[in-house]
């Protein structure tokens, strides 16, 4: 979609958001799949009201895209506009045992940072992709952590209200791979609590999460990390692994060698083609185990 309202594009610059047309957001996702639309880029969020106010007065259809790791994008011209939140210079402030995070900072360089300032208990999230909004949507984890956990405060922008508003981590619902924020609520910044501990003994865990990462993950091919959730006591990877379907393909979308339930894109997959591939394993698992595997993944078509 392209913004053709004259008094919207005139309007952008006084509410710090930057205009970037006709933009691929196959560029923009860790796919590299995706259609293109016009990019707002977003460098003050207090004044998200008013922008999202902008938008539905003038009946402009907006996401809010995050790093783009756990995304798949429909192909073609897209029928609505993306917001992106712009990362600021410094955007994690500790205060004892507590880091203030900008929702927009990268994670693996967040807990790095707290690393760095003997603050651990996220090792597990070191070589997860994305943004700490991300991660605090889907309730990102690895090997027996979930971020969840350590959240105590979010900032966010309710799309639904039309207002900022503090949620304590009390007043949210942490599950696996997934929360109780509403689709339209923007998260603005986190409040995490984390456990003191020896830098060498935190940077341990990162060399123990990193040697297990590269031993099974396609780290060096487009993907969107595990395409379905696991179903209870199972194992999704394993599931699709006894099928045989490592290497099974739809046009350039490919089940992973090392991974099975890491579908990568090998060239010029599209939305198209992973939808066909994540259609196909998912028929084939249900007819073998009768197990209906749900998406992790979040898809954006229509």
């Amino acid at each position: 979609m392209r913004i053709s309202e004259p008094k919207v594009v005139a309007a952008l610059p006084d509410l710090g958001v930057e205009l970037c047309p006709g933009t691929p957001l196959a560029e923009h996702t860790s796919l590299g799949i995706g259609g293109t639309t016009d990019l707002l880029l977003v460098h003050e969020h207090k004044h998200l009201p008013e922008l999202v106010s902008l938008l539905d007065r003038h009946a402009i259809p907006h996401r809010l895209l995050g790093g783009g790791t756990n995304l798949l994008v429909a192909d073609g011209e897209l029928p609505w506009v993306v917001l992106q939140r712009a990362r600021s210079g410094h955007d994690v402030i500790l205060e004892g045992n507590f880091a203030l995070v900008d929702a927009a900072a990268d994670l693996g360089r967040t807990v790095t940072y707290c690393a760095k300032n003997t603050l651990g208990g996220m090792e597990g999230l070191i070589g997860v992709p994305g943004t700490v909004g991300g991660a605090l949507r889907m309730n990102a984890g690895a090997y027996g952590m979930q971020i969840g956990s350590y959240v105590r405060e979010v900032k966010l922008y309710r799309a639904v209200q039309g207002k900022l508003e503090t949620l304590r981590g009390s007043q949210i619902s942490f599950e696996y791979r997934h929360t109780s924020f509403a689709p339209d609520d923007i998260m603005l910044s986190v409040k995490l609590e984390l456990p003191s501990k020896p830098f060498r003994e935190i940077l341990e865990g990162i060399r123990v999460c990193n040697e297990k990462r590269r031993s099974s993950q396609p780290l060096n091919q487009k993907s969107a990390g595990c395409i379905f959730k696991n179903p209870p006591g199972a194992s999704a990877g394993l599931m699709i692994d006894a099928l045989g379907l490592k290497g099974h393909r739809v046009g350039d979308a490919c089940v992973s060698e090392r991974h099975a339930n890491f579908f990568v894109n090998t060239g010029r997959a599209t939305a198209a083609d992973m939808l066909a591939l994540i259609a196909d394993v998912r028929e084939r698992v249900r007819a073998a185990n009768g197990a209906e595997l749900e998406n992790e993944v979040i898809v954006w078509k229509d």
